[in-house]
């Protein structure tokens, strides 16, 4: 697992070879960059693929709109420099879902070559690679409004675990957790489709144990949390 990010600003990125076994390697940009892995975003769209094209379409505040192309952008830059081709040569698909068998599971790289996982929130995005299946995700602090409403639909030990806080610490462990599951689930391809309340991943300082997973905190930026999961064998 790894202690730090790497962080991909506005020059082209030497992202060396790619992770293989157990190792991976996590990239965070600032999505308000002008110039991102020597791209300017403003001409994301033009190496984007229709599916992205019409996602970003959809989306109808500005800021979001300009932080899902800058994430895109980001992610195909760097898939590019792991596989030796043009960030617009990059074609991406969909895999199974696991619960369903239906074409909305994991992003992949079509003919593999490659795991990866994408995560924003707000002007920040994570990137997480691998040569196993791999989950990231970052969170800003919720609400405290968020977290009752959401307390409940979490595994019960976690609720138990966050109400037995102080008020003033129950947003940033739910944080914890949310970014830990959603890593997890992420991983493994169902995202929130089947709730929250399992894998239990705990709200203390260290993740639990989630079997068939390794699981860590990653480093983030104050009032964030950010996760990252790898599948072991």
């Amino acid at each position: 697992m790894i202690a730090e990010l790497n962080q991909l600003d506005g020059a082209e990125p030497r992202t060396g070879v790619l992770p293989t076994g157990s190792g991976s390697a996590v990239w965070a940009l600032d999505t308000t960059r002008g110039v991102i892995g020597g791209h300017e975003a403003g001409g994301a769209e033009a190496l984007l693929d229709d599916d992205e094209r019409r996602r970003a379409s959809r989306l109808l505040r500005p800021g979001d709109r300009r932080t899902y192309l800058a994430s895109h952008l980001g992610l195909r830059v760097l898939l590019g420099g792991y596989l030796g081709v043009a960030p617009g040569e990059v074609r991406l698909v969909r895999e199974d879902c696991p619960s369903c068998g239906g074409p909305h599971g994991r992003p992949a790289v079509a003919g593999g070559g490659v795991h990866f996982s994408l995560s924003h929130s707000g002007d920040l995005a994570y990137f997480a690679f691998a040569g196993v299946p791999v989950g990231v995700d970052v969170e800003g602090l919720p609400s405290a409004e968020a977290v009752a409403d959401v307390l409940s639909s979490l595994h019960p030990a976690e609720a138990a675990e966050i109400a037995a806080l102080p008020e003033d610490g129950r947003r940033a462990a739910l944080a914890r957790v949310w970014s830990r599951k959603e890593a997890c689930l992420k991983g493994i391809g169902t995202g929130l489709a089947e709730g929250l309340a399992e894998p239990y991943v705990g709200s203390a300082a260290v993740p639990a144990r989630v079997p068939g997973w390794s699981l860590t905190d990653l480093p983030a930026p104050p009032d964030h949390a950010a996760a990252l999961a790898l599948r072991t064998p």
